[in-house]
């Protein structure tokens, strides 16, 4: 006897995304079959957290026991900002096929330490995750990229092709998060993609250490375009072997971190409006940089991620790559702030079934591969049975 018939098709797909600033925990909740965003939340991240975040993700720190404690513990929050997340939304977790979840970043070493092998390290327990939400959880999407050479990033080109292909003309995505990276969806249908180097990484550092821990980020700019860009440490700034390393490329944390900001307040007769102006010309040019990468030059940017509401840096972004016009993906219809978290649910979907999910001209693997680890929860049986009609529809 058949009892999966009496099992009702699950609707949606859940993505968590916490960012390389470790600030907020990222909750998209997609419709499986069109993949439209139902609802998005951002909860802030428990202070604590992010503190032992920040500090473990910085090298020369390794303890083990803090690891392991911090890995759950992130997992506890995840699954919590899930349960809020659905509660708003009214729907309930049997209506979840999946959580596809991204995890913390503490360490992204793409082409390893001297002699060693490459690696990158996500944390966020997909276990704990799966055991609090009673849901299947796909995690660690970039670790099967590295191991077949990739830089294991970035990822979220391929979820930009579903959400934003426009083969008319050639459309550029790019995510200021911590750190900024690009997707080139070219008018022939081929897509390039890679990290450009600083997001909003080092204006945030620096507006923390300018404001003695009071604020975590230049609130619309304001800081930054009251001040005058210092050329001259921009040009030193702009020497950063990364900014001019051919793609494929990924970075992170490790290599935008404190030297670049001691740089910054180290520079003397300029005041810190002209330090923050000039931070946020180091994202600006280390982005204008890379049209020397691009194949097609694109005719329209959709800005993602949190610097899309720096009102400065957008305004600096659209004068540096003017004619083509800057916009938010507000007007392709996806919320800036919801992107990263929609590509992770969109991944995990693909995990699920089996199907590739990187792009290997992207990240520089001998070949695209299906990226993720499941970990079946209670639902489990649903996620088969939507498996198996999916397959049996095909055949």
């Amino acid at each position: 006897m058949n009892h999966h018939k009496h099992l009702q098709p699950p609707q949606y797909l859940i993505g968590i995304m916490s960012g390389t600033s470790c600030d907020a925990i990222d909750i998209a909740i997609i419709d499986i079959y069109n993949h439209k965003l139902v609802h998005f939340s951002e909860y802030p991240m428990p202070v604590e957290l992010r503190e032992s975040c920040l500090r473990i993700a910085k090298p020369g720190f390794d303890e083990i026991d803090q690891l392991g404690s911090l890995d759950r513990a992130l997992a506890m929050a995840f699954a919590q900002a899930v349960a809020i997340a659905l509660k708003e939304a009214n729907i309930l977790s049997q209506q979840i096929l999946a959580i596809g979840s991204h995890g913390q970043t503490i360490r992204h070493r793409p082409q390893g330490m001297s002699g060693s092998h490459p690696f990158t390290l996500q944390i966020g327990c997909a276990a704990t995750l799966a055991e609090q939400t009673k849901i299947t959880v796909v995690s660690d999407f970039r670790s099967r990229d590295i191991a077949a050479g990739g830089e294991g990033a970035p990822l979220v080109p391929f979820a930009h092709q579903t959400l934003f292909a426009n083969h008319a003309n050639t459309t550029a995505i790019l995510n200021i998060g911590g750190i900024a990276n690009i997707t080139i969806l070219n008018s022939d249908g081929s897509v390039q993609g890679f990290d450009t180097g600083p997001g909003n990484m080092v204006m945030d550092a620096l507006i923390l250490e300018l404001s003695d821990g009071r604020h975590a980020y230049d609130k619309n700019g304001d800081l930054a375009s009251a001040g005058q860009v210092c050329q001259a440490l921009l040009d030193t700034l702009l020497q950063h072997p990364f900014i001019h390393q051919k793609p494929p490329k990924s970075t992170g944390r490790e290599a935008f971190g404190k030297d670049i900001v001691d740089r910054l307040l180290a520079w003397h007769g300029i005041s810190d409006a002209d330090r923050m102006a000039t931070a946020c010309a180091l994202t600006t040019q280390s982005i204008v940089k890379q049209l020397v990468f691009f194949k097609e030059l694109p005719k329209r940017w959709l800005v993602c991620g949190g610097g899309v509401f720096n009102v400065q840096l957008m305004q600096m972004l659209s004068h540096a790559l003017a004619p083509a016009e800057v916009k938010s993906t507000q007007q392709a219809g996806v919320p800036p702030e919801a992107v990263e978290a929609i590509s992770f649910a969109l991944l995990a979907q693909q995990t699920l079934l089996g199907r590739n999910n990187t792009l290997a001209e992207v990240t520089g693997a001998q070949h695209a591969v299906c990226g993720g680890q499941i970990t079946p929860s209670n639902n489990w049986l649903q996620v088969s049975q939507w498996l198996y009609d999916i397959i049996a529809k095909e055949h």
